[in-house]
């Protein structure tokens, strides 16, 4: 059974720091694209950042220089470490693993920014 499990959201001040770390079950976790989106109150789910089984990233411009995505393939983990933080960028952040035709997702975790 496939599990993405998301973990570190909650709630911190403009100008803080978060990392996501989504930790991959029963799949084949070193190979494949994974990828973090993002979805807030009244908006479609945006790609954020992706990593690819060679690790080259990529990110939405609206993160460039603030987030980071890396994987650690001998944990199965995934993370994104968020600097900088803007109420822009309060969502529920969810993990995706793709390969081919494999497309699996996380359950979500929330971001707030909020003084």
């Amino acid at each position: 059974q496939v599990q993405l499990v998301e973990s570190g959201g909650g709630l911190v001040q403009p100008g803080g720091s978060l990392r996501l770390s989504c930790a991959a079950s029963g799949l084949r976790f070193s190979i494949g694209t994974q990828n973090w989106y993002r979805q807030a109150p009244g908006k479609q789910r945006e790609l954020v950042a992706t990593i690819t089984s060679r690790t080259d990233t990529n990110y939405v411009d609206s993160v460039k220089g603030r987030f980071t995505i890396s994987r650690d393939n001998a944990k199965n983990t995934v993370y994104l470490q968020m600097n900088s933080l803007t109420p822009e960028d309060t969502a529920v952040y969810y993990c995706n693993h793709r390969y081919f035709t494999s497309n699996y997702w996380g359950q979500g975790t929330q971001v707030t920014v909020s003084s």
